[in-house]
């Protein structure tokens, strides 16, 4: 699965790491190395945690089977009565333990001669979507038309956030990009169709500098067919700020924005035929 800024090759190893309890600095993730990896179909829809992660958890557990019934021989126990906690394989029964190193030495040294490994794929019927509220506060100057965003809150439900941090700062990113979208992106042609401003001088997109206070809260819920109860963020971050704003627009003076981008001179015009 290839990063495309979706945090996968955080998330894919987290997953894996959790199946089989070890901590992720232990996880090496080969993005994308066509001379290793199999086919993915890549972040469609923002699938990589929800579909990605389903295949990595699956393979995950397959490496887990192997593992324990490795140790199961190793300790003289029943592999329903192993689990694996902190790199090494622990007995519920008898508090009998094997680390990781020793389990993996035996199986690839030993009589079977067995590299431990599991592979998987992961396919989904079900598509569950992502929900969010998104709330912005303006402030509207009506001699210029310039609008202002002072403060942005994102509520998102995404399931169980695998990476809290890297969920919000997906969300950020959108919303950022979505108040760009609302405020400023105008693609301007002339009457043969020739793009007018064809560069960030005159194609105007939001910065850090034109940032206001964003704020993302992370609405848990549980996604039984996601792996660990995850599923997808997708576009719901910058799907929300341009109606947000709008609707935070007729909020403060009363004029309904019906094109984006809402600039000074669109605003004005918006607001002198109100008059």
């Amino acid at each position: 699965a290839t990063d495309l800024g979706t945090g996968s090759d955080t998330v894919l190893a987290q997953i894996a790491a959790q199946v089989l309890g070890v901590t992720v600095d232990k996880m090496q993730c080969y993005s994308s190395d066509t001379d290793m990896t199999p086919f993915d179909k890549g972040a469609y829809a923002s699938s990589t945690t929800y579909v990605s992660g389903g295949a990595a958890k699956k393979a995950a557990e397959a490496c887990r089977d192997v593992i324990l019934k490795v140790a199961a021989e190793m300790l003289k126990e029943n592999v329903a009565d192993l689990y694996c906690e902190k790199a090494t394989v622990i007995s519920r029964k008898t508090g009998k333990t094997a680390p990781f190193t020793n389990i993996i030495q035996r199986s690839l040294y030993g009589q079977s001669q067995n590299q431990i490994q599991g592979e998987a794929s992961h396919i989904s019927y079900v598509s569950p979507p992502p929900f969010a509220a998104h709330i912005a506060e303006v402030e509207v100057d009506t001699e210029t038309g310039k609008v202002r965003i002072i403060d942005y809150v994102a509520a998102v439900d995404c399931g169980v956030a695998v990476n809290p941090k890297l969920a919000e700062g997906q969300v950020e990113g959108a919303v950022m990009n979505g108040m760009s979208y609302a405020l400023s992106e105008d693609m301007i042609f002339d009457d043969r169709g020739r793009m007018l401003n064809p560069s960030f001088f005159d194609y105007k997109i939001f910065t850090t500098a034109d940032a206001p206070p964003v704020r993302t809260i992370l609405v848990e819920t549980y996604e039984p067919s996601g792996p660990f109860g995850a599923k997808s963020i997708a576009e719901i971050g910058i799907n929300g700020p341009l109606p947000a704003i709008a609707n935070a627009i007729y909020d403060a003076c009363g004029i309904r924005m019906k094109k984006a981008p809402f600039t000074p001179e669109r605003m004005l015009a918006t607001l002198m035929a109100k008059k």
